[in-house]
């Protein structure tokens, strides 16, 4: 089974293309089944985060447009983001996707929330059962590699996110935050992540806003800060001098006309607000109007390459580390394939073991001989084949093609040879080709 990984990622494409693949929660299902509609495709995942759309398919045939054809079944031209994607196949998907997990691909690298995010799309591929044992295997073992770096090099410590980042980003707009007044919009992590920093670095009061407003007092009682039903959200807007915002909203909640509105209100007293949803809540033309100070997701990066200045010697440690993972899940998937080969082997050489006994007993061999002639044919056998099965084993190991396919052509030779010395024989045991041999190295 072939592997084949497709995205797009803040590095390789702009926030408006990225927000085009946005999938809500209740598409997710749909979207995920809807890949096994493309020939060839076994099984499928999709990893959606604000900065990343990723399809991982697992195939027994040529598959070239996974990700093209989500866009087409999301309603979306395919050209207007072919240019801005990558992909990945075999051991270099693999070594992607153990990277995303561990954090080295993310803006901010060492942020803890991508590890949660990969598990919970493997998660909802495995309950609509689009995920099954090669990626579980995948999965297994991506979730190892992750593990492995955060347990052996230091690039979790004092952990960052993007929510951090945009607190950040706030406090050194003001100088201080002591005595802001901030509103969150939406109670999710994010919401949850960005409210801790708030509080931390001295804020003067976090409001809070959400549809379920259930889920907003939850948020604001846990910081001691204050719910706000959502009806009355734009009345705490232009009361507030920070709006954070990170919903699942598909459509602006901020519009240029509530900028103006907020300004009026607060007699131009300059207002900050940091959009960190995908797809965005605020209508970029607020970045336009004098007194408003808007940044997006994407905007975040000069911030976030600070950090990673910092952890640039941990993550060379655990590039290395995914590296060794990725070639020892590489080796271990390719022994695993071979075994239907080695069986094969095993057989053929017996059905050939089989008619050379049954010649020798039309030759009138006696009945007390054979079972003596069958243990020392057999072990023959076992001996002969060996040697044979530990290189191909090996070249597998090292996902050595080459070695392989002169293995499978050497054996064929032997059994044409075997075939034709047996030619007039009627008790000859009919030799199946080696399939899986051709299976194995095409």
């Amino acid at each position: 089974m072939k592997i084949l990984l497709q995205g797009l990622n803040h590095k390789t494409a702009p926030l408006e293309l990225r927000e085009q693949l946005a999938i809500e929660p209740a598409e997710l299902t749909d979207a995920t089944r809807s890949l096994l509609h493309l020939p060839g495709v076994r099984e499928a995942m999709l990893l959606f985060t604000c900065n990343r759309v990723e399809v991982v398919v697992c195939h027994d045939t040529d598959v070239q447009t996974p990700l093209q054809f989500l866009g087409d079944h999301l309603g979306i031209a395919g050209a207007s983001f072919a240019a801005h994607s990558y992909e990945y196949r075999d051991f270099d998907a693999v070594q992607h996707l153990f990277r995303v997990a561990s954090s080295l691909d993310s803006m901010i690298v060492g942020e803890p929330q991508i590890l949660g995010q990969v598990k919970e799309a493997y998660a909802a591929a495995r309950s609509i059962g689009t995920a099954r044992s090669h990626l579980e295997r995948l999965m297994q073992a991506t979730f190892a590699a992750a593990k492995k770096v955060r347990s052996q090099t230091g690039i979790g410590n004092a952990s960052v996110s993007i929510a951090s980042v945009a607190v950040d980003l706030a406090a050194r707009v003001f100088g201080s935050l002591k005595g802001q007044r901030v509103l969150l919009v939406g109670a999710g992590k994010m919401g949850e992540l960005a409210a801790a920093q708030f509080i931390s670095q001295g804020a003067q009061s976090v409001l809070v806003a959400n549809r379920t407003h259930e889920n907003a007092v939850r948020l604001a009682s846990t910081f001691g800060g204050r719910a706000v039903p959502f009806e009355d959200l734009y009345t705490a807007a232009a009361e507030s001098d920070i709006v954070l915002t990170s919903t699942g909203a598909q459509e602006y909640i901020f519009r240029r006309e509530h900028g103006r509105e907020f300004l009026r209100r607060r007699k131009n007293k300059p207002m900050f607000l940091i959009d960190i949803a995908v797809p965005r809540d605020v209508d970029p033309a607020l970045n336009s109007i004098d007194g408003i100070f808007l940044h997006d997701i994407d905007s975040l990066q000069s911030v976030a390459s600070a950090h990673l200045e910092e952890r640039k010697i941990e993550a060379q440690r655990a590039e290395r580390i995914v590296a060794q993972e990725a070639l020892g899940y590489h080796r271990r998937t390719q022994t695993l394939d071979i075994g239907p080969v080695v069986r094969e082997l095993h057989e053929v050489a017996e059905q050939i073991r089989e008619a050379e006994l049954c010649r020798a007993q039309s030759q009138m061999l006696p009945h007390d001989q054979r079972a003596a002639i069958e243990g020392k044919t057999r072990r023959m056998m076992n001996k002969f084949l060996h040697p044979v099965i530990m290189k191909l084993k090996s070249a597998a190991e090292q996902g050595d093609v080459d070695a392989i396919t002169t293995i499978r052509t050497t054996f064929d030779q032997s059994l044409v040879q075997q075939l034709r010395s047996q030619q007039g024989d009627k008790k000859t045991v009919e030799i199946p080709p080696p399939s899986r041999f051709n299976a194995l190295t095409a």
